[in-house]
């Protein structure tokens, strides 16, 4: 505590020195609570036929430099809709700043233009997965954001 001619107060609360080791150290999987919407969001688009969907290079090519895995760009389209970000360049951004899209996404920072140009070529099947996506939370009702873990959609009893 403090003391100034006499008077003695508490000081403030004070966060971890940025530098400072821990000896447990946090993974970006205990940040994200079990019931988030974005655990949905990974399941739900875990769950999705690609190809069916209209994605072109659902499988891994054989030649030239490694792309995207379309999964994860959807998922980032998928949280750009929740939160009413549509910039590449936000959707850039928010890669390299929240957590949740870190752990969405896995750490990958994907460029604006490679965010941009999977929107132009995917642009039907993108708006197709987000309406599969809001179809299901109506279909399912409120308990349809929570998944089991075998990344299954759990709807508890009596919701």
């Amino acid at each position: 505590m403090p003391c100034k001619r006499g008077r003695c107060r508490m000081a403030y609360i004070e966060g971890e020195q940025r530098g400072q080791h821990t000896l447990f150290p946090t993974t970006l999987d205990e940040l994200i609570p079990p019931d988030h919407v974005y655990r949905v969001i990974e399941a739900f688009v875990g769950r999705l036929d690609m190809a069916k969907l209209g994605f072109i290079r659902s499988e891994p090519g054989e030649t030239g430099r490694s792309g995207y895995d379309p999964r994860d760009l959807l998922k980032l389209y998928l949280y750009g809709y929740l939160w009413q970000i549509r910039s590449s360049r936000r959707l850039e951004t928010e890669c390299q700043r929240n957590v949740e899209v870190m752990w969405l996404l896995g750490r990958l920072v994907p460029d604006y233009k490679s965010i941009a140009e999977f929107r132009r070529m995917h642009r039907e099947a993108v708006a197709e997965a987000g309406a599969e996506l809001v179809h299901f939370r109506a279909f399912r009702g409120p308990g349809a954001w929570r998944v089991g873990s075998d990344r299954c959609f759990e709807v508890p009893v009596g919701e």
